[in-house]
C-alpha cells in the first residue's frame, strides 16, 4: 500500500491575500486579473501601500493549495518544496504541517535567502490579480525532489508555475521520470493562461508522450492546443493525456474519463474570491479518484468544494467544511 495519495511539486510561497479596487491597480501600475512575476523592490513598493493588518496570510502556491486539499479530504498527501530560513520560512513549514501535509522541510535544511511570497489583490468582482516574488523557490530543482515520497504515492502532482525557469522545468522532468520508472501515475496543471501562452515550448517537453491527467481552464485549453472552440480542444487535449479536466468557471468543469466526456454541473454561488478555486478542484479532484470514487463523483466533490472557495475570502476550507462537503456528497 502506498504511504501517499498525492505527492506534488511546486512553488512554495506565502499568500499574502487582501482586497483592493481598480483604482488600486490604476495608482500602482498593476496589471489586473494576470499573475506577475515581480522582483522584491517592487513586491515591497506595493506593500508599503497594502493594509497589512487587514490581509490574510497563509502557505500556499498552487500546488501548496492543492496538497492541503487533498489533505483536509482526509487524503495522504506530501509536499515537495523550498523555502528560506527567514520568518516567513518557519511560518509557512508550521503551516504545512498544522494542515496535515507531510513535506521536505525542517529545522536544519532551509535555505539561507528569502522566501517567495504573492500578494493576492481581490476586486469586488471576485477576480484575483497576483504579483509574485520567487525568491528562494526560483531555485528549486531536480536535487530538492523528494523521489522516495514519488515512488510511495498513487499520483505525482506538478505544478505549471515552475515551468518560468530552466532548473525547474528539469525538476518538472525529473520528477516525471521517477514517477513513470516506478509506475506512479502523473498529473499536471497548467497553472495560469500565461503559463501556456509565454512557455508552451519547455511545457509540451515536460508533457512528454502524455500524462495521465491534466488539469486546465476553459482558456489555457484554447491557447495551448490552439484552437477556437472547446470541442475542438478537447479532441486535441486527447493527445496530449490519458485523462483530463477543463474547469469552466460558472459553468461547472467537463471531464475526460478516458472513454467519455462527462458534464460537471456548477453550484450556484454568490462570488467573493476567484483566489485558488482552480487549485482546491484539482485537490478535491484528486482526493477522490484516490479514494475509490468515481470520476463523476470526484468532479462533483471538485465542483462542490471549489463553489465553496469562490464565495469565501482566502483559498482554503476550514477542516468542518471539507467534512460537511463529503457529507453531501454521500449522505
Amino acid at each position: 500500500m502506498k504511504k501517499y495519495d498525492v505527492t506534488g511539486i511546486g512553488n512554495a510561497l506565502v499568500d499574502i491575500e487582501f482586497k483592493v479596487t481598480d483604482q488600486f491597480f490604476a495608482d500602482n501600475a498593476v496589471e489586473k486579473g494576470l499573475m506577475t512575476l515581480v522582483d522584491e523592490e517592487r513586491q515591497n513598493a506595493l506593500m508599503q501601500v497594502i493594509n497589512t493588518e487587514q490581509a490574510k496570510k497563509q502557505c500556499g502556491g498552487s500546488a501548496g493549495n492543492t496538497v492541503i486539499a487533498v489533505s483536509q479530504f482526509g487524503g495522504k498527501a506530501y509536499y515537495s518544496c523550498k523555502v528560506a530560513n527567514d520568518e516567513l520560512g518557519h511560518f509557512y513549514m508550521n503551516d504545512m504541517k498544522d494542515a496535515g501535509v507531510s513535506h521536505n522541510l525542517s529545522e536544519t535544511n532551509l535555505a539561507e535567502g528569502i522566501t517567495g511570497k504573492c500578494l493576492v489583490m481581490v476586486t469586488e468582482d471576485a477576480e484575483r490579480t497576483m504579483n509574485t516574488f520567487l525568491g528562494i523557490t526560483q531555485t528549486y530543482s531536480s536535487a530538492d525532489v523528494n523521489e522516495a515520497a514519488i515512488k510511495d504515492s498513487k499520483y505525482l502532482y506538478i505544478e505549471g508555475y515552475l515551468i518560468t525557469s530552466q532548473n525547474g522545468k528539469e525538476a518538472m522532468k525529473h520528477a516525471k521520470e521517477v514517477a513513470e520508472e516506478n509506475g506512479v501515475k502523473v498529473a499536471l496543471t497548467f497553472s495560469d493562461p500565461a503559463m501556456v501562452k509565454y512557455f508552451k515550448e519547455p511545457m509540451t517537453e515536460v508533457i512528454g508522450a502524455s500524462v495521465d491527467l491534466l488539469f486546465a481552464n476553459e482558456e489555457e485549453a484554447m491557447i495551448f492546443t490552439g484552437k477556437d472552440t472547446l470541442t475542438e480542444a478537447r479532441e486535441e487535449m486527447k493527445k496530449l493525456a490519458k485523462h483530463f479536466v477543463i474547469t469552466q468557471g460558472k459553468n461547472g468543469a467537463l471531464i475526460y474519463d478516458g472513454d467519455t466526456f462527462i458534464d460537471i454541473e456548477p453550484y450556484a454561488i454568490t462570488a467573493i474570491d476567484t483566489n485558488g478555486a482552480g487549485d482546491m478542484f484539482a485537490g478535491a479532484f484528486m482526493y477522490g479518484i484516490t479514494n475509490g470514487h468515481s470520476y463523476a463523483s470526484s468532479g462533483k466533490l471538485a465542483s462542490m468544494a471549489s463553489s465553496k472557495i469562490v464565495g469565501q475570502f482566502g483559498p482554503r476550507l476550514q477542516w468542518h467544511e471539507a467534512k460537511d462537503i463529503l457529507a453531501k456528497l454521500n449522505p
